[in-house]
């Protein structure tokens, strides 16, 4: 008998926030563009969202994004073991604890090579910087398709549909700041 999967931590927390505020899934999916069905996969740890994802969910629930972007774990490299563990190819770290309070956040993302963020495109008001730290990625914005690798940067209005992808042999590393206004 398969064992059944624990909820993600920020699952809960995002679970809890949705019906502390009597905020339904139709409600919350109009709000964030993303379906019942991936929400409900998010609330139940059966889906691990990115960055972008836990912006706009938070947005929409109208709570700080350091709430669920926090992580309890102290340790830099626990946290990134333990989230590639949740996920088999997207994994990523919050490089500015203390900051649940300010409009720009940084985070260390790690992206198993050819892989993308699965599920959907993303889009959270707001600016996005993307430096890439090692390995061969393409973030495409809107329509337009921008090829990066290591040294390289973007900068773009994280307002318009976006999603990365790993085009590479290796695991690609990449270090994204995103202000929200």
């Amino acid at each position: 008998m398969p064992r059944k999967k624990t909820p993600d931590p920020v699952g809960k927390k995002i679970k809890k926030a949705r019906l502390d505020k009597k905020i339904t899934y139709h409600t919350l999916a109009n709000e964030t563009g993303f379906s019942v069905e991936y929400l409900k996969k998010i609330e139940t740890g059966t889906e691990i969202p990115p960055v972008g994802a836990l912006l706009q969910i938070s947005r929409a629930l109208q709570l700080d994004s350091g709430f669920l972007l926090k992580d309890q774990e102290s340790n830099l490299k626990k946290r990134v073991k333990a989230y590639s563990k949740r996920t088999s190819n997207y994994a990523y770290t919050t490089l500015t604890p203390g900051a649940e309070n300010s409009h720009l956040k940084a985070f260390k993302i790690i992206i198993d090579s050819l892989h993308d963020h699965e599920g959907v495109g993303y889009q959270h008001e707001g600016e996005e910087f993307v430096y890439v730290l090692s390995g061969k990625v393409d973030i495409i914005v809107g329509d337009h398709i921008n090829h990066l690798q290591t040294g390289d940067s973007l900068h773009f209005n994280s307002g318009i549909q976006h999603n990365l992808k790993n085009t590479g042999k290796e695991q690609a590393e990449l270090i994204v700041v995103v202000y929200g206004p």
